[in-house]
């Protein structure tokens, strides 16, 4: 049931891939609500995925963008202000790769080139997001800006390998850029924590069946979906939060509470 919470806003959302991506859920439900907004991801990944699928349902241009390119998003920013009628009210950063992770090289054998590129991708892109922002102008007074982020930035994960201190820089750049646009145009900047989710990229982690399974016996609700996922971060996106800045958000059921459960204990005892 929708309540119009973006009714008369215009955002950019990054990074829908497919069905199963978060961002995917974000723009169906920020439609729902009201808001106007386009579409955009690297041209690679576009090649993958069902984009063209979402911008019809959602009534969204589509504009590719590398977001490590200053270049591409500055394209992106004036175009999106031209299709849009004005001035950007939120934005979400749905955004991570780890060429490390995905060709499976061990966390005491990384390729130091890979992990620059991981950190350029998954966390540096958002500076130079906020950055091109800040510089054209092209935020409203009161905005909402979101990063998609993950526990491990605070704890060890196997497997996450530099993914982890790619989200611990996305984190820590969200605070310090928080700061800066909320002085300056009172734009909040906060990152959501997420459960582990059934999407295309977190479904690369290795062993992540495994993990999934476990964390959703660790948490007292359950894993959060990706669905809720989408509520959460239009909720963000709405003036119902808009004196929430600099956070780091978890949306994970209970889990970074959590000791342990007694569905995992029953597991255990059984076992």
């Amino acid at each position: 049931m929708a309540h119009n919470l973006l009714k008369g806003k215009r955002g950019i959302i990054f990074g829908a891939l497919d069905k199963r991506s978060i961002a995917w859920k974000v723009a169906q439900v920020a439609k729902a609500e009201g808001a106007e907004f386009t579409l955009t991801n690297a041209p690679i990944a576009m090649r993958m995925g069902a984009i063209n699928q979402l911008a019809e349902e959602c009534g969204s241009e589509i504009i590719p963008a590398d977001a490590t390119s200053i270049e591409d998003l500055e394209n992106l920013f004036t175009k999106s202000m031209e299709i849009l009628g004005g001035k950007i009210d939120f934005v979400l950063h749905s955004i991570g790769m780890s060429p490390n992770v995905r060709k499976g090289r061990d966390y005491g054998n990384l390729n130091y080139d890979w992990l620059t590129k991981t950190l350029d991708v998954s966390a540096i892109s958002f500076h130079k997001v906020m950055q091109t922002a800040e510089k054209l102008d092209a935020m409203n007074e009161w905005g909402s800006i979101m990063a998609l982020s993950y526990i491990a930035a605070q704890r060890s994960f196997p497997d996450y390998s530099d993914m982890a201190q790619a989200k611990a820089m996305l984190e820590s750049i969200a605070r310090s850029y928080g700061e800066r646009f909320a002085r300056l145009k009172k734009v909040r900047v906060n990152t959501i924590s997420q459960s582990p989710t059934m999407t295309t990229a977190g479904s690369g982690v290795g062993g992540f069946d495994v993990f999934f399974s476990y964390a959703d016996k660790m948490s007292p609700l359950g894993n959060a979906t990706a669905e809720d996922c989408a509520n959460y971060c239009v909720t963000m996106f709405s003036d119902m939060t808009k004196m929430v800045t600099m956070q780091n958000l978890m949306h994970d059921g209970g889990f970074s509470s959590s000791g342990i459960t007694d569905d995992l204990i029953e597991q255990l005892t059984k076992e």
